[in-house]
């Protein structure tokens, strides 16, 4: 059976839209997977950690017969794979994956909560997220809704970023 995974990609070291075009060719050529389409990159503020690099962030929304945890641990092996190394929360990194959403799931594992229980919390989610699956309910509230409700200073769209991500992944962006 297949589901619909909502994703989130962020990273603040090294050449995060290249970090993000190589998980996303490596997820779409996945048996398992297939990537739908995916956000414009924004450009965030740093969060929780304030003395570091600015983020770039971005969304996709895939198609997966694998099960939440799987799609978690090749995220992660994704992560590794692009050198990222977990120090500090919320410390920098060269390439942070999440899964947002899971079909309709709701899981509270150790390790696994689904849907991501901060996303309403965080507008370099909610931005991309809401590009890409603005009628997505979390919480009875649509992303798009949360998104536009949301103080979002220091969260912006960033086109030559976006056109590289294209360039570089050969994958669908959002429809405007």
């Amino acid at each position: 059976m297949k589901i619909e995974a909502a994703l989130g990609f962020g990273g603040n070291l090294g050449d995060p839209v290249a970090a993000f075009a190589g998980a996303l060719r490596a997820l779409d050529a996945h048996p398992e997977v297939a990537v739908l389409r995916l956000s414009s990159v924004w450009r965030t503020a740093p969060w929780g950690k304030l003395d570091q690099p600015e983020f770039l962030n971005m969304a996709a929304l895939v198609e997966t017969s694998l099960p939440p945890r799987a799609l978690l641990a090749f995220c992660l092996d994704l992560e590794r794979r692009a050198g990222r190394e977990r120090g500090e929360r919320w410390g920098p990194r060269t390439l942070d994956i999440d899964i947002l959403s899971y079909g309709d799931e709701q899981i509270d594992e150790p390790g696994l909560q689904l849907p991501h229980p901060r996303m309403a919390e965080r507008a370099f989610v909610l931005g991309p997220l809401a590009e890409i699956e603005p009628g997505m309910v979390y919480l009875g509230v649509t992303t798009l809704e949360l998104w536009q409700a949301s103080a979002h200073p220091g969260v912006t769209q960033d086109e030559a970023a976006t056109q590289r991500l294209a360039k570089q992944s050969g994958l669908p962006l959002h429809s405007s």
